[in-house]
């Protein structure tokens, strides 16, 4: 399997190196199944912890391992007396589920796993455009009522798209689009190099046929997808989130669908996971649910492993760390 390297980025100081002639302590938070770290084996001590032992068991480690990054229990655990481990590593891009005050005021370096997920998770939104533009979900519909019931589809090539989030994961997905001939515009936090700030986000999605939200989650991105942004769009266009739930307020968008402000939408991800089967987005028309699989794709988790593995040989040898997140903006700049 090939795994890709940790993508370069604003680099930690090495200051956060192992202490000479110490075993260091991993801890990590357990998920299952655990990750596959023998070629630490011999060279670092490796304890687990589930989210009833994690407080106990923070100031006993130097680098703590987020295996389970659905859980919140480091933000539950964080704050307390004691040592805290000197490097914090999550198994997911977004690191929204860990980052509290303490640990944000902390000389704690947190990384996160950018580069395992951005080809997947194009390739997904790039399938459910696709499903979308040619009406899939009614056909399996139909072939399951044995319905036979000729339709017209629509076009995708000559359409346009804003992808909201201009770090790997949003350029992956742009460049995905546009080789089926989609007119792409990558929206971020500040203007840049092939990609508008956010102050352009109204107008870019008022003329798009796809609006592709692929943010991190931060205090200024929470709920950006709102009643008013669902008005600003076309009653053609269609909404992707493949980035966080909470950046979606649920019920303008279930109300959105209903009233047919909107074509459609896909949503992968959710404020509440699993999503409550008394949820009304189940009942919203138009709307694709999938389960939080988007870069999921087979062998996933031991490309994550093994990123983790790279990321801790170069802290063993007092080199400085890629992947490091910005702890006061809640993302490794670039995005």
């Amino acid at each position: 399997m090939s795994t890709p390297s940790p993508t370069p980025a604003t680099t930690a100081s090495t200051t956060s190196s192992p202490t000479p002639g110490a075993v260091p302590t991993l801890l990590v938070l357990d998920a299952d199944p655990p990750p596959r770290l023998g070629g630490l084996t011999g060279r670092v001590r490796i304890e687990h912890a589930d989210a009833s032992t994690l407080a106990e068991r923070l100031p006993h480690a130097d680098v703590l391992l987020v295996w389970d990054f659905t859980s919140h229990a480091v933000r539950s655990a964080w704050p307390g007396g004691g040592p805290r481990p000197r490097w914090v590593h999550t198994a997911s891009a977004g690191v929204d589920h860990l980052l509290c005050p303490e640990l944000v005021a902390s000389g704690t370096v947190v990384t996160n796993a950018r580069g395992v997920f951005d080809r997947p998770i194009a390739e997904y939104v790039a399938a459910l455009v696709l499903a979308l533009a040619k009406d899939l979900p009614r056909t399996l519909e139909f072939q399951r009522e044995r319905t036979w019931l000729h339709r017209e589809s629509r076009k995708v090539a000559g359409t346009r798209a804003c992808v909201v989030g201009s770090g790997p994961i949003g350029r992956a997905i742009a460049g995905t689009l546009e080789a089926l001939g989609v007119t792409t515009a990558l929206v971020g936090r500040t203007p840049r190099a092939g990609a508008h700030g956010s102050e352009d986000l109204d107008r870019l999605i008022a003329r798009a046929d796809w609006v592709i939200s692929a943010a991190p989650l931060t205090e200024q991105t929470r709920g950006m997808f709102d009643a008013r942004r669902f008005g600003v769009m076309q009653p053609s266009a269609h909404f992707v989130n493949v980035g966080r739930g909470p950046l979606v307020v649920e019920e303008a968008l279930a109300e959105a669908l209903g009233q047919h402000r909107i074509a459609g939408a896909a949503l992968d991800v959710f404020e509440a996971e699993p999503l409550p089967p008394d949820s009304p987005l189940w009942r919203a028309p138009g709307l694709i649910v999938s389960p939080h699989m988007s870069g999921d794709t087979i062998g996933w988790r031991d490309e994550l492993a093994a990123q983790f593995v790279e990321l801790y040989e170069l802290w063993e040898a007092g080199e400085p760390l890629v992947n490091v997140v910005d702890k006061q903006r809640g993302y490794v700049p670039g995005h």
